[in-house]
């Protein structure tokens, strides 16, 4: 017998206007494959991203000040420690000393609520 994968929840995040394109991100936190882990959503290009805030060149978190992601122009996602650079819409690696992508959290925007999706390593945190 197998077991089946939860349903995915979706769990609102904030308001759509928090995120205005190439901005602040809004920082929340999860559990990503059981360990406790923040994340981060921004808006590039009119549409809402999210990722782990976690470098895939050393395991260590990319803003330079809290919610500040993107480069001078806006047009990268930059992690402050060590340079390396994803492109917002995918979180592929773009330059720099990257191990492939950022982990994409899910997530979705209506009435005027961004919201972030579980999945089976994705969950929130214990309350």
């Amino acid at each position: 017998m197998t077991s089946e994968p939860a349903a995915s929840q979706a769990i609102n995040l904030c308001a759509s206007s928090d995120l205005v394109d190439g901005g602040c991100a809004v920082a929340f936190d999860v559990l990503y494959g059981g360990q406790p882990v923040r994340a981060f959503a921004i808006r590039y290009a009119g549409r809402v991203h999210a990722y782990l805030n976690r470098c895939t060149h050393v395991p260590m978190e990319m803003d330079y000040q809290e919610g500040r992601f993107f480069d001078d122009t806006g047009s990268w996602l930059l992690c402050a420690t060590h340079g390396a650079a994803y492109a917002p819409q995918t979180g592929e690696c773009v330059g720099g000393p990257c191990r492939g992508g950022l982990v994409k959290v899910c997530l979705s925007e209506g009435g005027g609520v961004v919201r972030w999706h579980t999945a089976p390593l994705l969950q929130p945190p214990a309350s």
